[in-house]
Formats: structure tokens, C-alpha cells, sequence
């Protein structure tokens, strides 16, 4: 019998009740990142449909998105672009504002991260509501990127995350989902 990707991957995520607060069911990827075969896999089924693509860049979010969109844009030989957290980057940056579930946050890339045109990748372990998604789209498109597709481990389709990014024109692939939120 052939294990499915999702199946395969899936058994490598851990499940942590009530975290961060009562009734979230946290998915836990750092237990898919500590087994090789797992974090193999999981990135050669993030890249397989861009292989001859001609990505030119992957973004990743801060923080699960740097491991998972270095490890990408490595097997597809672009450059990696680390949108980041407000004040956390050294250069001259462009920032974006978006809503989360308690108030406002900003993140930022640096403004010479993307040429115009440029065919980039976003990458990130897990997509839920998608403002931080979103968000990323937006500052990517603003300094002139072609936002390709972008990329998740797990996605929680209850949370219509992966619906507002198709929303904005984005492809979305998910290697697995998981119910509730």
C-alpha cells in the first residue's frame, strides 16, 4: 500500500491542544523539520511543481518560512527574500500594516530585494486566516514583483486563508490540511 505525501507528511506533525490559548489545536512543524526523510519530502513536494519555472526569488515569512523557503529556493536556484517583523531588517525597507486577530502588526523587506518582473515564490509552514499572507502578496506587488504561487506545509481551510490569496490572484499549494483551526 502507497502512503499518500499528505498522509506521509501528516504523521510527522505534532498536535498541541490549547496553545496558545483554550480550544486552537497548534500544528506543530518543528517535529517535520527534525526528521530528514520528513523535511526532505516536504520540501521536494514544495518545489516539484516549479522545477523549470524559472523562479527567480522565494520569500519567506518570519520564522518557520526562512527555513522552509531557504530550503526551496536552494533546490530551485533563486534568491531568497526574508520579510520580517518591523525594525529587523538593516537596510532601506518597505513596510506594510495588516490586521491580526488581536490589533495591528508591520512587516518589512528591504526595497532592493525584488527587481520589477521578478518571478517570486512565497513560502511559509502554514496558512490560516492569511492576513500575514496576504499582507506579504501586497508588499511583494508593490515593489513590482510577479507573485507566482505561494506555498504552505498545512493549510486550515476552515480559516479561509488559502481562499483570500486566490482571492487576490495567487495560487495557492498546500502539501496537507487539517480541519478546525
Amino acid at each position: 500500500m502507497t502512503v499518500s505525501v499528505r498522509d506521509d507528511l501528516a504523521a510527522s506533525v505534532r498536535t498541541i491542544p490549547d496553545y496558545p490559548k483554550p480550544g486552537i489545536l497548534f500544528r506543530d512543524i518543528t517535529t517535520l523539520l527534525g526528521d530528514a526523510r520528513a523535511f526532505r519530502r516536504a520540501v521536494d513536494e514544495l518545489v516539484q511543481p516549479f522545477a523549470g519555472a524559472k523562479i527567480e526569488k522565494v520569500a519567506g515569512m518570519e520564522a518557520r518560512g526562512f527555513i522552509l523557503g531557504g530550503a526551496v529556493a536552494h533546490q530551485l536556484s533563486a534568491g531568497f527574500v526574508p520579510i520580517r517583523k518591523k525594525g529587523k531588517l538593516p537596510h532601506s525597507v518597505v513596510s506594510i500594516a495588516y490586521s491580526l486577530e488581536y490589533g495591528l502588526d508591520e512587516m518589512e523587506m528591504h526595497d532592493d530585494a525584488v527587481g520589477p518582473g521578478q518571478r517570486v515564490i512565497l513560502v511559509d509552514d502554514l496558512i490560516a486566516t492569511g492576513g500575514t499572507a496576504c499582507a506579504a502578496v501586497q508588499l511583494l506587488r508593490r515593489i513590482g514583483a510577479d507573485v507566482v504561487a505561494a506555498c504552505f506545509v498545512i493549510d486550515l481551510p476552515d480559516l479561509g486563508g488559502a481562499e483570500k490569496l486566490r482571492a487576490l490572484g495567487v495560487p495557492v499549494r498546500t502539501l496537507m490540511a487539517f480541519g478546525g483551526h
